[in-house]
């Protein structure tokens, strides 16, 4: 280890110390998501001496994100979300490793992403992604730091820890799309997601230093406007276990080769097809606005009725603003039988950017 003394008023914790900060400088941590959440833990965890971080993230700045996520200045709207947050780690600690991942975490790059690191911290604001961070996990035998924010309260967990509870367990995959919205629907408390990131980012350090009390089998919620908090036990479901791992072997061994996820080119192609219908689920007020002869806005709210009317095998394109919307969307659609549909894997912001930038 080459500098302790960056970290001496740790070390010198009896349940720390020289092996401890080893053991942190060891670690390999992967965080999925380096927005409200993932800010704070990368900047607790490089702080602490984390070696080794991965940063997973497809999004880039923007000025809304700037009175929660720390990591950014004004000058960085525009840029990419993991590159300049491994820029702003290594300016904090420049002995940290960092790998940036500029992409969406998804069923095609999961298991190469997640690759060797130890301990998974979800950071993501997508029902999806979670369910698929679970099911990798699960098939690793990785454990994972969950937390997630609704407007002023949050909560926080750790799944797939010492073969414990796995986030199945505690939510149980719903057939419906009446999901909580994210924070650009419902609006956040800025200060919540670095609180909630401080906690994923304590649970981290204990887990890596095999110390305390990890929040496995618990949930913790935590009520910022009324300082309240709460802690719920769940029971593990071998069930719900076992259907995570299934999924995982599905996509470790690529069963579903058919092309769901579209590209730039591929989401244009179908928008020129007259045969095709190209279903916008964000909010009316979301932009940039993306129009067409067979485009129709249905938020991801109302689709589940709007496509009750629709026949099973027509093709169907979904998207939204980064991504992850749609792909909750075409998983449920799936569900029930619809047999063509897909979705612009990145969303419809990275595309505008790129035409912006003269790449179409």
């Amino acid at each position: 280890m080459k500098n302790t003394t960056r970290y001496s008023r740790q070390i010198v914790l009896p349940e720390i110390g020289v092996l401890g900060q080893q053991k942190l400088r060891d670690a390999h941590v992967l965080v999925i998501g380096a927005g409200g959440l993932g800010c704070p833990v990368l900047q607790n965890l490089a702080a602490a001496g984390v070696g080794s971080l991965g940063i997973v993230d497809g999004d880039v700045v923007e000025e809304t994100n700037l009175h929660r996520q720390f990591l950014y200045t004004l000058k960085d709207c525009g840029k990419s979300k993991a590159a300049t947050a491994a820029e702003a780690i290594l300016l904090l600690n420049p002995d940290v490793d960092v790998t940036v991942f500029s992409e969406f975490f998804n069923k095609k790059n999961a298991f190469e992403i997640i690759g060797n690191y130890q301990i998974i911290v979800d950071c993501t604001d997508s029902i999806g992604v979670r369910y698929l961070i679970n099911d990798v996990a699960v098939t690793k035998n990785i454990p994972v730091v969950y937390a997630s924010i609704y407007r002023f309260e949050g909560q926080v967990s750790v799944f797939n820890y010492k073969n414990g509870p796995s986030y199945r367990c505690l939510f149980p995959e719903t057939e419906s799309l009446k999901v909580v919205p994210n924070c650009v629907v419902s609006g956040v408390l800025g200060i919540l997601p670095n609180t909630l990131g401080a906690f994923q980012a304590t649970e981290v350090l204990k887990i890596i230093l095999e110390i305390g009390s990890v929040l496995s089998g618990k949930l913790l919620i935590y009520d910022g406007l009324h300082f309240q908090t709460q802690l719920v036990d769940f029971d593990k479901n071998p069930a719900a276990i076992e259907k995570g791992r299934t999924n995982g072997l599905k996509i470790l061994n690529q069963e579903n080769t058919e092309i769901k996820a579209l590209d730039r080119e591929a989401f244009l192609e179908k928008c020129l097809q007259e045969n095709c219908l190209v279903i916008d689920i964000r909010e009316a007020y979301e932009e940039p606005e993306w129009k067409g002869a067979n485009v129709v806005n249905v938020p991801l709210a109302a689709l589940e009725n709007y496509c009750n009317q629709l026949d099973k095998e027509e093709s169907i394109v979904l998207f939204c603003q980064s991504g992850q919307r749609s792909q909750l969307a075409l998983a449920h659609l799936e569900k029930e039988g619809f047999t063509r549909v897909s979705h612009l894997e990145n969303g419809i912001e990275s595309l505008t950017i790129a035409i912006i930038n003269g790449n179409k």
